[in-house]
């Protein structure tokens, strides 16, 4: 029997998910057959996150945020209770308080020139709550809301600016998901960030990401929540069980890397990693998220418009974006007023905090799988130095501490999920008989002995 114990010090107890055997074979899964226990079972230290994810607390963050008045980039700093200042403040000091000392909380600071969108040098100050991990601490899961606000002009530092929805309701959900993931040990990184801004231009997030660039960090994965707030549309119609998760195809770098290349030249835009992470988190959300779906939207962010998440994907990094499904552009980017019987502004009253924390609870689930998954399998390799029907794939040995083996994913060329998989041992190297290379897609998954699930690498052209 395996066993992980919860910072609240009770051992929960379950049994290994899957026994992997050294000699490379385990049963195959067609999209007709019924699928493995691995895919099917759940794990307790997950299932706890996500139920410990609470609407109410979601609630009162959303509303503390509110009560600063503005939370524009330029607004008051000195006050304790108006303005950017206060806000960030407040969001650490709750951050430090909620997690008992188990979050390494900082301020991550610079000072942004005057510019388009800032009519002065400001100080540009993010929130950063580290989980650091156990066993893999330099492989890192970046989660973030932005906690600044703006009305119709951009410029304007003083009108009051609620942001309840833009983006309160994703830096809420963030700090929710590090107060409660903090009393777990996870063996990789977990960061959250409340980051500034966004609205000036992403700058809060560029700034981080380039930090994280130019130090080489590892980060494995990013989310950012933005626009979350909402189940209304603007019609007036409800979708409580929906949320809208952005996945960049081809990364759009200033250089047209070899991988990009490979997936140019292998079909592979729809695996790209953006892609590879939303299937893992479409998969994982929706296991432990019930009568909650997940639609990947097969594009970098809404039409002609950015997120936090860009400026990791501009670094290489792979970066995905949730948003409500329908968004009410009353409710957005406006003035306080009244027209004709209509009310304008991103308002508490707009925000529906149930639908809130179900996001956060997709978010919580996925960043658990990871966080406490094997690594996702390095230098996969699709060999082609003979023509063949049969399929092999070759892989880098994780160093995982816990590795029970690997699990080879496949869809067809028209399918956006994988539909078969095989469970294949601790080895390298796999033939997959009778299935031709040409005529599907596959990936390559890392699993440990608990039954965790890596994301999954696409094999690349070699020798």
């Amino acid at each position: 029997m395996a066993k992980i114990k919860s910072m609240s010090g009770h051992i929960i107890h379950f049994s290994l998910m899957l026994s992997i055997a050294g000699s490379a074979y385990s049963k195959e899964i067609s999209a007709s057959q019924k699928p493995t226990k691995s895919d099917i079972s759940t794990n307790p230290i997950i299932r706890d996150v996500v139920k410990q994810i609470s609407t109410a607390k979601v609630e009162s963050y959303v509303k503390k945020l509110v009560s600063f008045g503005t939370r524009h980039t330029m607004s008051e700093t000195e006050s304790e209770t108006r303005g950017i200042g206060a806000a960030r403040r407040w969001i650490k000091s709750e951050l430090e308080s909620c997690s008992k000392g188990r979050l390494d909380v900082q301020f991550d600071s610079h000072v942004a020139p005057e510019g388009r969108r800032l009519n002065r040098a400001t100080e540009i100050v993010n929130v950063v709550a580290t989980l650091k991990g156990k066993n893999d601490p330099d492989r890192m899961y970046v989660v973030s809301g932005h906690y600044d606000s703006r009305v119709t002009d951009v410029m304007d530092a003083k009108s009051d600016a609620p942001g309840a929805n833009d983006d309160a309701s994703g830096t809420a959900a963030v700090m929710e998901m590090a107060c409660v993931m903090s009393q777990y040990d996870f063996d990789a990184s977990i960061v959250f960030m409340a980051v500034a801004a966004e609205e000036q231009g992403l700058l809060g997030a560029a700034h981080w990401a380039q930090k994280a660039k130019e130090n080489n960090w590892n980060v494995a994965g990013m989310f950012t929540n933005d626009i979350i707030g909402s189940s209304r549309a603007e019609d007036g119609s409800v979708d409580n069980k929906t949320v809208r998760l952005f996945a960049e195809g081809i990364p759009a770098l200033k250089e047209n890397s070899e991988a990009n290349r490979n997936l140019i030249a292998t079909g592979g835009e729809n695996d790209s990693p953006s892609r590879q992470l939303a299937r893992h988190v479409k998969e994982i959300g929706e296991r432990y998220v019930k009568d909650f779906k997940v639609n990947i939207i097969y594009r970098r962010d809404r039409y002609l418009r950015g997120g936090d998440h860009i400026p990791f994907l501009e670094r290489g990094f792979a970066a995905l974006r949730f948003t409500e499904p329908n968004e009410d552009y009353r409710h957005q980017h406006q003035d306080l007023r009244s027209e004709n019987g209509v009310k304008f502004g991103d308002l508490p009253e707009f925000v529906d905090f149930d639908y809130t924390a179900k996001v956060a609870r997709v978010n919580a689930a996925a960043l658990a799988s990871l966080a406490l998954a094997p690594a996702a399998p390095s230098n996969a390799i699709m060999k082609t130095a003979q023509l063949e029907n049969d399929t092999v794939v070759t892989w880098n040995a994780n160093r995982d501490h816990d590795l029970a083996g690997y699990r080879i994913v496949w869809r067809d060329t028209t399918s956006a999920l994988w539909q078969g998989s095989i469970e294949v041992g601790n080895v390298t190297e796999y033939r997959i008989k009778g299935k031709s290379k040409d005529n599907y897609f596959f990936g390559v998954q890392a699993i440990d002995k608990a039954g965790n699930v890596s994301v999954a690498s696409y094999p690349m052209p070699g020798k």
